[in-house]
């Protein structure tokens, strides 16, 4: 049996007068969808490192702070099959944080030299994630959004 690539996510939030996630959209690629930041755990790293290294990495975002897991998914990677086994985790950025900017994809990963335009969306999200990362998201809103339930 193969081995699962272990992976992170980021739920990244910001507290307005709603909770807001972070999410982003390949310039140029709207095809791959809207997304959240999540990549590969290098070896020997720690997920909570991953996921802040990730979150960097893909939005710039240097100031957010985990604050703890929310789920575990494992779940084959949508185009080769392969197994994958990812960490969900809610993280949090400054309420200050910008609305939304472009940002080159930095690190060694696949992505690296791509644009991804970030931005905060509402929460609930009115629209799904790619792959359905945003499977997750319902065992968070309890957590920073209380008063709202999936779907309302």
């Amino acid at each position: 049996m193969t081995r699962p690539r272990i992976r992170v996510a980021a739920y990244v939030i910001r507290n307005r007068a709603v909770p807001e996630l972070l999410v982003f959209d390949h310039v140029g690629m709207p095809e791959a969808g809207t997304q959240v930041p999540a990549g590969g755990v290098e070896s020997g790293e720690e997920l909570e490192a991953a996921v802040l290294r990730e979150v960097a990495e893909e939005t710039g975002l240097l100031t957010a702070a985990v604050v703890r897991r929310i789920a575990v998914e494992d779940k084959p990677h949508p185009d080769t099959g392969h197994p994958r086994r990812t960490s969900f985790f809610y993280v949090q950025a400054p309420a200050d944080t910008l609305d939304a900017w472009e940002h080159q994809v930095q690190g060694d990963g696949e992505d690296v030299g791509l644009t991804f335009a970030c931005r905060f969306l509402s929460l609930p999200l009115k629209q799904p994630l790619a792959d359905d990362q945003d499977a997750w998201l319902g065992n968070l809103l309890p957590i920073v959004a209380p008063q709202v339930r999936p779907g309302q």
